[in-house]
């Protein structure tokens, strides 16, 4: 049986980039959004989404739309006359509501529906769009990425609807089943597991599916001409990697670190969530890393120029991996609560370079206090970061999401004990699996594991304009604040 998710915050926004949609006429059509404070205008009250089938075709070309169909089987909260969707960046064709031709409208970034019939509150309703999903536009929008052999997709924090139609916000998961038809030189690869291949001439038809309920921003499905290297991880772990097929034995010397990267994760908070692990490794010039869901993307310069040093490879590796289960299995509810997955993912990168990289912590956590109050100056506190820029939406991701947050988690290491966090951190990550979790969540639960009202700590730690004074080092300083002028941009990893 499906899981029906009760939560109701949801939202985000993307730049404005206009969707071309042939629709029937629909009276005063209105977006609608669930007011979150970072992106308001994203997000659709009235329903949860249980499950997503998205089938799309893909003719070999990565400079022209796809034809695709997005069904969406979801749960009605209360009764409604209209539905809206996330969606922009293509052109919808037709729509049914409960297998009954509706109609539809846009407006701003959402299509607007009007279905043939009201549908009750405590309802299912199964909404299907036949629309196209266009790879083309502004490199840094998000969603689509053209590779130098396909498409790979880079929905966060708030582009999935540049690909499909969705409720596109982490705090409303679903699971998800791809349908990809290809031709059969192409390689396609999705979240989750395959279930079923077939080929019909010269395409072929892949079906992916999730085995746990996801976010829109970390959907993925790769098309290209590439090998998958399939190997077994810790307790027999699936994994699989999507490489450039021509230089699949050169990235083998990273590839094969994996299993003792979960190891070395496990050890820390727990089992690997998921049924499937992997590395997708594109030819594209992205400008980051990011923890889709089983199947982390990173760009191929990360592991073939040269540039970087063993240690810090192999940090930024495991930085991906702990996302999947800070940010992944559990999710923001918000996204003014992306230092939760940001700073847990920098901790462990952290931690892993100076238990095997010889890269010492407190020397790395020293000069981010130094540096905090400068990066709270110009991004916000770790858990009420400033909104995007103008025009900007991946100014989100700024060092106080990353290195700020991974400080407090230092400080709460260092005030309630070694034990005690290690105890927070498996209690975190178990208890609120294939869920979303809020700062008050893991606030509360911190106080708990520790036995004491940690509220305090957190109003300062969180909140604070300034950087408090750091547990056991009284004689750390941030500098004064001087021209710390926010970098809009996207961090190396994410």
């Amino acid at each position: 049986m499906l899981h029906i998710p009760r939560r109701r915050l949801r939202a985000l926004l993307l730049t404005a980039a206009s969707a071309t949609l042939v629709a029937a006429a629909l009276p005063s059509p209105e977006p609608l959004g669930i007011g979150d404070r970072l992106f308001p205008e994203l997000g659709n009250p009235g329903y949860d989404v249980l499950e997503y089938d998205i089938a799309l075709t893909y003719e070999g070309r990565n400079d022209k739309p796809l034809e695709a169909v997005t069904k969406i089987d979801a749960y009605a909260t209360r009764g409604l006359d209209r539905v809206n969707l996330d969606f922009t960046h293509g052109t919808v064709r037709s729509v049914t509501v409960n297998h009954t031709p509706a109609d539809f409208a846009t407006a701003g970034e959402d299509l607007v529906i009007d279905p043939p019939a009201n549908i009750p509150a405590n309802s299912r309703m199964e909404i299907a769009v036949t629309h196209t999903s266009d790879p083309r536009g502004p490199k840094d929008a998000g969603g689509w990425v053209r590779t130098g052999d396909g498409l790979a997709m880079a929905n966060q924090a708030d582009a999935a609807h540049r690909v499909f139609p969705s409720n596109d916000h982490p705090s409303d998961k679903a699971y998800f089943t791809f349908r990809v038809t290809a031709p059969k030189s192409i390689t396609v690869v999705a979240n989750g597991r395959r279930v079923a291949k077939a080929e019909a001439g010269e395409k072929a038809s892949w079906v992916y599916r999730t085995g746990h309920p996801m976010a829109t921003e970390l959907a993925q499905v790769s098309m290209g001409r590439s090998t998958v290297v399939e190997r077994q991880g810790p307790h027999g772990l699936a994994l699989r990697d999507v490489v450039p097929t021509a230089e699949r034995d050169e990235l083998e010397r990273w590839l094969k670190k994996t299993p003792d990267h979960i190891t070395w994760m496990e050890e820390k908070v727990g089992r690997y969530p998921f049924e499937t692990y992997g590395a997708l490794i594109t030819d594209a010039d992205t400008g980051f890393q990011l923890e889709t869901q089983t199947l982390s993307l990173f760009e191929r310069s990360l592991f073939t120029t040269g540039a970087y040093p063993e240690w810090y490879v192999d940090s930024i590796m495991v930085h991906e991996l702990a996302h999947q289960w800070f940010g992944d299995s559990v999710t923001p509810r918000s996204w003014s609560d992306l230092w939760l997955n940001e700073g847990h993912a920098s901790w462990y990168e952290g931690l892993y370079a100076h238990e095997k990289g010889k890269q010492p912590l407190e020397t790395r956590m020293r000069e981010a206090y130094g540096q905090s109050d400068g990066w709270r100056a110009a991004g916000g506190p770790p858990a009420a970061p400033k909104a995007p820029a103008a025009g900007q939406k991946l100014s989100i991701f700024r060092p106080v999401v990353y290195d700020g947050s991974a400080l407090v988690l230092y400080a709460l290491r260092q005030e309630i004990g070694t034990s005690a966090f290690e105890s927070l951190e498996r209690a975190w990550v178990q208890e609120h699996r294939d869920a979303t979790a809020s700062t008050e969540d893991f606030t509360r639960l911190a106080s708990s594991v520790a036995g004491r009202d940690l509220s305090a700590f957190f109003e300062a730690w969180l909140y604070g304009k300034k950087t408090p004074p750091m547990p056991g080092h009284p004689d750390w300083r941030s500098e004064p604040v001087k021209d710390h002028k926010e970098k809009a941009g996207k961090s190396s990893s994410r």
